[in-house]
């Protein structure tokens, strides 16, 4: 294991790969990259630098690079309390969020460590991201990049408190993609943690992901369902006859591709059922049917001011031009989590052939060639292989804990059911949504805490949660009864 990176000088150090090795010791509809909490919402955000290998596979190739991470300590029961590893996910990791994990530190007496995924944010091994440089950039690194850091970090406490050949009981969280990385954690390095939570994890990779939108369906509701597929069919009239009048309505004239301005529309209206928040879009939408106006106007309305204004995204993020960029900036993720769902995992949210919501140009074939125009000939995902190598919805894990939402669109490419040492639990109110156990309601913007009472029924959500607090128990106690905390 390598000796931990002092703090870059600059920020611009971050990006430079470090090519001599130390010698001594031993991060979603297509990702949407929701507004940054204030850092009141942070438990912390005090960066500290770890130095990681780029290529875990090769065995001559021993080049680093500095990745970010962050630790709480407040709550730590010192020398021998648990230690809770909260992955990011396919965004720059900002610091620690004050979610439901806090709550359970305090009750476990936890340390509280966050390690940033490779590529995203500060993490960057290149100066660039072009398509040659983002070969190391897969879920199978990331996982290297977990246990690395794990000996590390274990390593570094035991320094401090003057001990050896101590490991403190650790416990792995994760929520949507790094949700998936939590259970794969588990399922692959299992002697490095004691069990797993897998929120909305996202475990199997699918190539048309029609589940996707008939789940958007089924959380609208009949009459709500039906008005998004009357602003679908008036839209793509529309796109037909005037389409530069059209997307500038939408205030996305910039989307000269007709596929990418549908998939920014449709995905306007999957991030309300998504993050816990239906009534934004429906209420509008039939209260505009009811009265007769214009629906699309209606939708247009709720795309700039909730969608765009409120939440923060950028029109720019669907735009194919936009995503063959190749320099690194505060926008980089987009191109970076397109790169996974392109090589790795899919998750083609395409239209279903009857009864969509979404319009019919959201295709297969739309979504591969976005592969090839951004990342070039021969780019495309192998769920197969992915799913091969993790197990999708039959990962044969133990000690792995599945949570998700009644709502979500995701849960149908997570583990819904219950398998030995492998308890999965559905959340079922009006507005649970993505990460619901651990981020309460809505989904976003952040709930201090995950707090509940906003949630259509907090009851849902807490009985779940005290379903999660035993599992945790017992599996920390038995890590340690067992003797795991002796390396």
């Amino acid at each position: 294991m390598k000796l931990a990176a002092p703090a870059p000088a600059s920020y611009i150090a971050v990006f430079l790969l470090i090519t001599t090795v130390a010698s001594i010791g031993a991060s979603p509809p297509r990702h949407i990259r929701l507004p940054a909490s204030s850092n009141k919402n942070y438990l912390t955000n005090e960066e500290h630098w770890f130095n990681q290998t780029l290529d875990h596979f090769s065995p001559y190739d021993h080049r680093q690079f500095g990745q970010r991470y962050y630790e709480y300590l407040d709550d730590f029961q010192t020398p021998n309390g648990p230690i809770f590893l909260k992955i990011c996910g396919e965004s720059a990791c900002s610091g620690i969020t004050n979610d439901y994990l806090a709550v359970l530190a305090k009750k476990f007496g936890a340390a509280v460590v966050s390690l940033e995924h490779r590529y995203y944010g500060k993490s960057a091994p290149f100066n660039s991201s072009t398509t040659e440089n983002l070969r190391y950039l897969s879920s199978k690194q990331a996982l290297f990049d977990l246990a690395a850091f794990r000996q590390y970090y274990q390593e570094s406490l035991n320094l401090k408190l003057e001990r050896s050949n101590i490991d403190n009981p650790w416990f792995v969280f994760g929520v949507s993609y790094s949700g998936a990385l939590s259970a794969w954690f588990r399922l692959k390095f299992p002697h490095l943690t004691c069990g797993s939570l897998a929120s909305s994890a996202v475990v199997e990779a699918v190539y048309n992901f029609t589940d996707f939108d008939k789940q958007i369906g089924e959380s609208a509701g009949p009459e709500c369902k039906s008005v998004l597929q009357e602003i679908t069919r008036l839209v793509d009239q529309k796109l037909e006859s005037n389409g530069k009048a059209l997307k500038t309505l939408f205030s996305a004239a910039q989307l000269k591709n007709d596929g990418d301005f549908m998939y920014f529309l449709a995905d306007a209206a999957v991030t309300a059922f998504q993050y816990g928040n239906p009534d934004k879009v429906c209420i509008p939408l039939i209260e505009a049917k009811r009265a007769g106006k214009d629906l699309v106007e209606a939708y247009a309305t709720y795309v700039k001011e909730y969608y765009v204004k409120s939440l923060g995204v950028s029109v720019e993020t669907y735009d194919q031009q936009h995503l063959k960029k190749t320099t690194l900036t505060g926008g980089s993720s987009d191109r970076l989590w397109w790169f996974q769902v392109c090589t790795e995992v899919a998750y083609f949210q395409v239209a279903p052939s009857n009864d969509s919501i979404r319009s019919s140009k959201v295709d297969t074939r739309y979504h591969l060639d976005l592969c090839k125009n951004v990342f070039g000939e021969g780019v495309f995902p192998d769920v197969n292989a992915t799913n091969l190598y993790y197990g999708g919805k039959r990962i044969a894990g133990s000690k792995i804990i599945f949570t998700n939402g009644s709502q979500d669109p995701w849960r149908h490419a997570s583990k819904q059911t219950s398998s030995p040492e492998m308890p999965s639990y559905i959340i079922t109110c009006h507005n649970c949504g993505h990460g619901t156990d651990m981020r309460g309601c809505p989904q976003s913007p952040l709930v201090p805490e995950g707090d509940a009472k906003n949630c259509s029924s907090p009851d849902a959500v807490n009985t779940v949660r005290k379903q999660i607090i035993e599992h945790i128990d017992l599996w920390l106690s038995q890590c340690q009864s067992s003797g795991a905390c002796s390396m």
